[in-house]
């Protein structure tokens, strides 16, 4: 839905793997359409660049017309390009992230919004086969139940992110979609309005997501996901869900207890809750969990904190927003909304993680002993994490896959 971030293990790092070459050509004014109409403004290259997008832009099937009174008064922001180039080293351990996402005020509004939405999301779980609570805990996550929809004109932080060129491309095709939501009449340039990256309305969906999944559950012939009625855009999380394959009474997952010497290479691996309670892996209870399909074990932060057995359902709220932070804390809030309990293992809150340089010098340092680092990027994603571990290992230190100072100094030492 909006832009995919690559997180994992113990941080939550908001990074992108959209591309960021430019595809726009050479500015060329067009007249197809309508005349051009650029109106001057104290940045001469953008309105330059708008002028060669009109033409790309009624190309592909966008009026003139429509074109124009969307970019009326459209300016370029450069506090948005701020926004986006500073993403990278946003950094929060996993624990941090949770305390917020699924923090109790968040899990009573998520009890009161069920409550006052419950006819709706009844019927929607009937129809897509997507449970109430998973449907309320992204509504949650992404805008806290309607209080934060984004409040920035859309066109003009889409035409912004695409003239400055980083990810050119990808905004592009936003713009494009966002004007075609515009000619479809769903919703006026007005009140089009969103995040600085272009997401949308109570579930934010970027364009192109609601143009492929968005639906019209009102019936009353728009799918309107910015009103103060948010059914259309909780059926539409629904249905995006359903599409990549969510699987009614499944858990996304369910924490676990490991056996002394649990092998974290063996992680990964998919297999049955019976065939994992065969090697010790057990539920909280001590008990087998249920055979509810083939799941691995997510170790969020090593081997030092919870564990969890992970299902399908996992990687699909992940089509959503590509992080395993993020999957864990929409299904969390969803299991806490429903009732459930809180996360029973202790995180290590004493933990001392590395500031981005010196995740960069650890990923260097990897690097030159001979393990499997592909990025010097201070991101500590799968890759590093077994990195990580593999040293560990090499070592004979626990291989957790934590990246702190412990770590850094056992690697200037060996």
């Amino acid at each position: 839905m909006r832009p995919g971030s690559g997180v994992i293990s113990m941080a939550v790092i908001v990074s992108s793997d959209l591309p960021v070459r430019s595809l726009r050509p050479q500015l060329r004014p067009e007249t197809q359409g309508n005349a051009v109409i650029v109106q001057a403004s104290a940045n001469p290259g953008f309105d330059n660049w708008i002028a060669g997008f009109r033409g790309r832009a009624v190309a592909q099937g966008v009026n003139g017309q429509v074109f124009d009174r969307a970019f009326r008064g459209v300016t370029f922001n450069p506090e948005i390009v701020a926004k986006d180039r500073n993403q990278s080293e946003f950094k929060r351990e996993i624990w941090d992230y949770l305390d917020s996402a699924v923090s109790p005020v968040r899990v009573k509004n998520g009890q009161e919004a069920l409550r006052r939405n419950r006819r709706a999301l009844d019927r929607i779980e009937a129809h897509y086969g997507v449970e109430k609570e998973v449907v309320a805990a992204v509504w949650g996550m992404e805008s806290t139940y309607g209080e934060r929809l984004g409040d920035l004109p859309l066109i003009q932080s889409l035409a912004t992110l695409a003239y400055d060129g980083r990810r050119g491309a990808f905004f592009e095709k936003q713009l494009i979609a966002a004007l075609q939501i515009l000619q479809s009449g769903d919703v006026t340039p007005e009140n089009m309005k969103g995040s600085w990256a272009g997401a949308m309305g109570h579930t934010q969906f970027i364009p192109t997501s609601y143009l492929a999944y968005a639906v019209d559950f009102t019936g009353d012939g728009k799918r309107d996901i910015w009103s103060d009625n948010p059914t259309d855009a909780l059926a539409s999380t629904a249905a995006y869900l359903k599409r990549f394959g969510w699987t009614k009474g499944q858990p996304w997952g369910v924490e676990v207890r490991l056996p002394r010497g649990f092998s974290t290479g063996s992680a990964k691996s998919k297999r049955m809750p019976s065939q994992w309670a065969a090697q010790g892996v057990v539920g909280v209870d001590g008990r087998a969990v249920r055979d509810y399909g083939g799941a691995s074990i997510y170790l969020p932060a090593g081997l030092q904190g919870p564990a969890f057995m992970v299902f399908d359902n996992f990687g699909v709220i992940k089509r959503y927003n590509n992080s395993d932070a993020y999957a864990m804390g929409v299904g969390h809030l969803a299991d806490r909304i429903g009732g459930g309990p809180e996360v029973q293992g202790a995180w290590p809150r004493g933990y001392n993680p590395l500031s981005f340089d010196e995740r960069m010098e650890m990923q260097r340092r990897l690097q030159r002993k001979g393990f499997g680092v592909e990025k010097i990027d201070g991101i500590i994603g799968p890759n590093t994490v077994n990195a990580i571990r593999a040293f560990q290992q090499s070592v004979g230190a626990t291989p957790d896959g934590l990246p702190s100072q412990e770590l850094l100094a056992l690697l200037k030492r060996s």
